[in-house]
């Protein structure tokens, strides 16, 4: 049996691929806007209602390396990896709390990114600047792990051609696909991403509903999908003595998770693009779908167990490459006919180009407004900050594709492991401020700095091997996700900093109550 989906697959794939993809090209024509101005084309024009936000969230958050990773790590690790699902349910309280405040301050100052509110409210722009990085950086490796999802997909399909420059390999499909998500980016802005995330959201769920009915039943039912994991991959260890245990650390890692998701700048974009406060709130309420939705695709790796595809020989060099993310390629090759396999594979292609489309825009926005206007051009006029975000969501992209191109996959996914740790250190300037006005900007800086500092040594104390650090107090080991450590050092570090330079009689200029012009 061949290891890869064959030509009717791939016939599928490319039909539908191509279809979906056009929606694209066409989307700058609907709910007509001025593209040279950075809120129409970054932001849509903040004029997506409940709906429209609701798919452009869900093509945030549930992208192409979250339907082949997370069944991976479920694959490879057992039952740790359902940390997503209480961390995604725990994130929309936190959504209709925050984020409403977020979305009326931004609309009212003109604010176009977070990076761009905070040099706002508290006239700093090396704070803005600090945000913004932080942003950039951490979105870079995000966008290069749905490059390496389209790799695993193009592998699954028998895609794998092109030509070697200076020894790295080039291949042409994950080319072509980078070029058609850059042209539509381009061309449309977030209405791009925004038309297509409908249709790659119905998709999704047509594929994942059928996957958790039919593989289970060809399997012997879900007892069997079940049976086919050992019993200490089902549960978390028992505590030792003189430490909290491995279910701290996972209640941390929930936590964390759940902290940070909507601080990426991605899913800041997706939400400054909503038309009111109470879309966010209505979405809010009707995104735990999304949860229930997670829950089910993490068994996907409990299913690739029990189908046992690691040990077919057809599929040992997809493994060989792609580890562990190789399962559910190889799942859906093993269990459907071509034609299925040619729609899931299509419905998780896309699902690396709308986030990966949302991802660049948010990056070019936060270097367009925060580095290029504030310090480089700040006396430019709209219409050429436009033309520099456009220019600069190409480059983000380049840098992605650059990185899967020279990088080995497990690169991209360290990376990735420090970009949540990063990205939770922009929570109290970002969140905590809009609220507590009470905190000095270069107190939320210094902070800052010692939240990205603290963060990335735990991390590289494991060798980048894992989120998740051990903190040795007197008489008691604290395993705890680095993220948290990190944001707690860098809380306390705003607030005494504050306090001190407040004692001092030097507080920052008052904040502002209108937008920021550099």
């Amino acid at each position: 049996m061949s290891g890869t989906a064959g030509p009717v697959a791939i016939a599928v794939f490319i039909a539908l691929f191509a279809l979906i993809s056009s929606l694209g090209f066409v989307a700058g024509r609907w709910r007509r806007g001025d593209l040279g101005q950075i809120h129409e084309w970054g932001l849509g024009g903040r004029r997506f209602g409940p709906l429209l936000t609701w798919f452009l969230l869900g093509g945030d958050l549930y992208t192409a390396y979250t339907f082949i990773s997370l069944p991976a790590l479920m694959y490879g690790t057992g039952g740790a990896g359902f940390f997503a699902v209480p961390y995604s349910i725990i994130v929309f309280p936190i959504l209709f709390a925050f984020f409403p405040r977020l979305w009326a301050e931004c609309a009212q100052g003109g604010y176009i990114t977070a990076a761009d509110m905070v040099a706002g409210l508290h006239r700093s722009r090396w704070l803005g600047l600090a945000i913004a990085v932080t942003g950039i950086v951490g979105t870079m490796p995000y966008i290069a792990l749905q490059l390496v999802g389209l790799e695993a997909i193009f592998a699954g399909l028998g895609l794998q051609f092109g030509f070697t420059i200076g020894g790295h390999a080039v291949e042409l499909p994950l080319l072509a696909a980078f070029g058609v998500m850059a042209a539509f980016t381009y061309n449309s802005g977030l209405r791009a991403p925004a038309m297509v995330a409908v249709v790659k959201d119905i998709l999704i769920y047509a594929t994942l509903i059928a996957a958790v009915v039919v593989i289970p039943a060809a399997l012997g039912g879900y007892r069997a999908v079940f049976d086919a994991v050992a019993h200490s991959r089902l549960v978390i260890p028992p505590t030792p003595p003189g430490s909290l245990g491995p279910s701290f650390s996972y209640a941390t890692l929930a936590l964390g998770g759940a902290l940070g998701l909507f601080l990426y700048p991605h899913a800041l974009t997706g939400i400054l693009s909503a038309s009111s406060r109470d879309a966010i709130r209505r979405n809010a309420i009707a995104m735990p779908v999304y949860a229930f939705a997670l829950a089910l695709l993490l068994l996907l790796g409990f299913m690739a167990l029990a189908a046992g595809v690691k040990g077919m020989p057809q599929f040992a060099a997809g493994f060989a490459r792609f580890g562990d993310a190789y399962a559910v390629p190889a799942l859906f090759i093993h269990m459907f006919p071509p034609w299925f396999v040619g729609v899931t594979f299509a419905a998780i292609a896309i699902g690396a180009l709308v986030p990966g489309a949302i991802m660049s825009i948010a990056a070019a926005n936060l270097f367009t407004r925060s580095i290029w206007r504030a310090f480089l051009r700040p006396g430019c006029s709209d219409a050429e900050e436009c033309v520099v975000a456009k220019r600069a969501s190409l480059g983000v992209k380049l840098g992605a594709l650059g990185f899967v191109m020279i990088f080995p996959e497990t690169s991209a996914v360290q990376l990735q492991l420090m970009g949540g740790i990063w990205i939770n250190q922009t929570l109290p300037a970002v969140l905590l401020a809009l609220y507590w006005r009470w905190l000095d900007p270069r107190a939320l800086l210094a902070g800052w700095a010692a939240g990205i500092a603290a963060g990335t040594w735990m991390a590289a104390a494991t060798g980048f091997k894992s989120s998740v650090y051990t903190l040795h107090l007197p008489g008691l080991a604290v395993p705890c996700y680095s993220a948290v450590s990190a944001l707690l050092l860098n809380l306390m570090v705003a607030v005494l900093l504050s306090a001190a330079l407040r004692a001092r009689r030097a507080p920052a200029a008052p904040p502002a109550t209108v937008g920021w012009a550099g």
